[in-house]
């Protein structure tokens, strides 16, 4: 399983990095939304990891931005943003789901896990609307 994690302080991005691949994530770090948009873009990934305040452009701007070509991907704000504006901000740009740091590193497993099965539950459960209405089952 892939994420994109975005964030622009690199102590965060360090441990956040050690603790997803310490749990079988295969984690992709951008420094900046720059970055990771191309990345993006170029490479499938499982879910995006965001921080709400970044230099240049928000997070928010990069939900936005990552919601124009990418629809289905779940988004996670991982951000040191704790009014509950900031959250609703982050959902309507189309994240869903928001931890504020520093949030328990199981906590943090547990939300990243939680979403990307989500989003393949729903992968599948469109796949299977898809093929009931078409009636081809691949036979």
């Amino acid at each position: 399983m892939r994420i994109l994690y975005v964030e622009d302080d690199a102590d965060t991005r360090d441990l956040v990095s050690y603790v997803l691949t310490g749990a079988n994530y295969e984690v992709a770090l951008a420094e900046n939304p720059e970055q990771a948009t191309p990345l993006a873009q170029t490479a499938s990934f499982d879910l995006y990891l965001i921080d709400y305040w970044m230099p240049g452009m928000s997070g928010i701007d990069l939900c936005s931005r990552l919601r124009e070509f990418d629809a289905d991907t779940p988004i996670l704000f991982y951000s040191g943003a704790a009014y509950e504006q900031d959250k609703r901000a982050a959902l309507a740009a189309g994240a869903q789901g928001y931890l504020t740091k520093p949030a328990d590193n199981e906590k943090l497993l547990k939300e990243v896990s939680r979403l990307i099965s989500d989003a393949r539950k729903a992968r599948t459960a469109t796949s299977l609307e898809i093929i009931a209405s078409t009636g081809h089952f691949g036979l």
